[in-house]
């Protein structure tokens, strides 16, 4: 297992590698649209073609599952692989933060959050790192030319939360939830929310705070797909020492029955977690 799961990051630090190469040639917009119905650009079909061709070439890789398209490809081998291939590549236009997830299950998706045995994302800021955990360990690296050298081990969230940033129109937030994040501002926390998950993420796992796109009014779902975006995220930030949650559970409990199935997300300091459960429930 452990060689499958060096082979797969090993891999997705190597597309990394080209797709940040390959940026500033492909942000154009495609004619199709991926099957949440989000205009794709050049970049989000290079990632997701380079990853699919690269990550099923593994012997241990079974299945490849993406944001980008509408079934899984199958292959043989004991482990599946679901990934958003450019997280926040609306950010392209602007030159801000987007990033790579990736979840490694041992059971073909739709699958349940327990069935991860690793997760991790790249993160192409002012440089391009990538946060890898398995089982309770979490390492962040430094990722240039699509290798990896690394830069922190035993990351964990810190217990003191900064930040904070949530997702979503402010006037289409249920009730309760506007009130917890009243809350959230009298604790001074710092709001940084930047339009791509992983960018927004990895601030709560440097300096502590809370994620999260809730349901909202039209969209009781919210936005983010469980398979590619909540499970791995989720599964990354409690290795980490901190919790994830849908409003009321850990979406490591949830198990999706369709692979592009939403569900809201919420991810952060445990405190934070659990005083948004106690004001949702």
């Amino acid at each position: 297992m452990t060689d499958t799961i060096e082979a797969v990051f090993d891999t997705v630090a190597g597309v990394a590698g080209d797709v940040r190469e390959v940026l500033a040639s492909r942000r154009s917009y495609e004619a199709g649209e991926n099957p949440s119905g989000e205009q794709q650009l050049a970049a989000d079909v290079y990632a997701d073609d380079r990853l699919e061709d690269q990550l099923l070439a593994l012997d241990g890789v079974g299945s490849y599952a993406s944001e980008e398209r509408d079934s899984l490809s199958v292959d043989s081998g004991s482990y599946h692989v679901a990934c958003d291939p450019l997280d926040g590549s609306s950010n392209l236009k602007s030159n801000n933060g987007m990033g790579t997830i990736v979840g490694i299950y041992d059971e073909q998706p739709p699958a349940p959050g327990d069935a991860l045995v690793a997760a991790g994302y790249v993160l192409y800021g002012p440089i391009t790192t990538m946060v890898t955990a398995v089982g309770e360990t979490v390492t962040e690296f430094l990722v240039e030319d699509g290798e990896r050298e690394v830069l922190n081990e035993d990351v964990t969230v810190p217990s003191e939360p900064v930040t904070y940033g949530f997702g979503g129109r402010a006037p289409d937030w249920p009730e309760e939830f506007a009130a917890f994040v009243e809350s959230v501002e009298d604790d001074r926390l710092k709001l940084r929310y930047g339009g791509a998950m992983v960018a927004d993420v990895n601030q709560v796992m440097t300096y502590g705070g809370i994620f999260g796109y809730p349901m909202l009014a039209d969209n009781p779902e919210g936005k983010l797909r469980l398979q590619f975006e909540g499970h791995p995220m989720a599964y990354i930030v409690e290795a980490a020492g901190g919790a994830s949650s849908d409003g009321s559970r850990s979406l490591l409990e949830k198990t999706p029955t369709e692979i592009h199935e939403r569900s809201p997300v919420f991810v952060g300091n445990d405190a934070l977690i659990a005083a948004l459960e106690s004001v949702l429930a």
